[in-house]
């Protein structure tokens, strides 16, 4: 057992909107990554999908209206429903992702 510091985590990263899997619990991928203020492309998942932001702000795009999740926050997207990073995210962001794999 250790303790993982999520923020070294992120700020290991060669990159930005790439996530490093720092564990898993009963078959959820728990990930990390640096949010770099660029929007990404809509995307549905099969499984819902929690995220957490640890540091800055995620402007989540759901069903045509912009939710802003702050620092502390978390959100879960249920399965099956479409949503986008939009542009102006930034800071640290963690994934609990059910049945994801590892990358």
């Amino acid at each position: 057992m250790q303790v993982v510091d999520l923020r070294e985590v992120a700020a290991g990263l060669p990159l930005e909107w790439v996530s490093s899997e720092v564990g898993r619990v009963d078959g959820a991928g728990i990930r990390v990554l640096r949010m770099s203020g660029e929007p990404l492309p809509p995307e549905v998942h099969e499984l819902p999908e929690a995220l957490l932001v640890l540091d800055g702000e995620l402007l989540l795009e759901l069903a045509g209206r912009e939710l802003p999740v702050r620092a502390g926050e978390l959100f879960v997207v249920p399965a099956g429903t479409e949503h986008r990073v939009a542009a102006g995210s930034r800071g640290t962001l963690v994934l609990f992702e059910a049945g994801a794999a590892g990358s």
